[in-house]
């Protein structure tokens, strides 16, 4: 599931989900709210979450999804720095941070598959 207000990246997530091998998207969202609506109905086994949106953050959204879900995973993205995460992004149950122009189907499989070992430091 990818979530993130931009369409452009939604589209772009999408393509990249799309080539990577063993990965299919069941469905996006614009919003934390909506992601946190959709995860019962569409039981994602991954999130592709954006950090910063309207209404409820992506930190936020990926808090309450772990919570009611624990076996959903999320992966955050954004253009922040590593060093310059919000502090609780390392805290808010997700797999790992990814800057969004380092997001690629290697990227993915690589966090998926616990090879990429400190993925909040890409």
């Amino acid at each position: 599931m990818i979530v993130d207000d931009q369409m452009p990246f939604r589209m772009a997530a999408r393509s990249v989900v799309g080539v990577t091998p063993g990965f299919e998207v069941v469905g996006d969202a614009k919003s934390g709210e909506e992601a946190v609506e959709q995860v019962a109905a569409l039981h994602p086994d991954l999130i592709l979450m954006d950090i910063n949106m309207d209404g409820i953050s992506g930190i936020e959204a990926t808090r309450r999804i772990i919570a009611e879900h624990p076996e959903t995973k999320v992966i955050l993205l954004s253009t922040y720095d590593a060093e310059d995460l919000p502090a609780d992004a390392r805290t808010c149950g997700a797999l790992g941070y990814v800057h969004k122009e380092q997001f690629g189907p290697d990227v993915l499989i690589d966090i998926w598959s616990g090879e990429q070992k400190d993925c909040f430091n890409s």
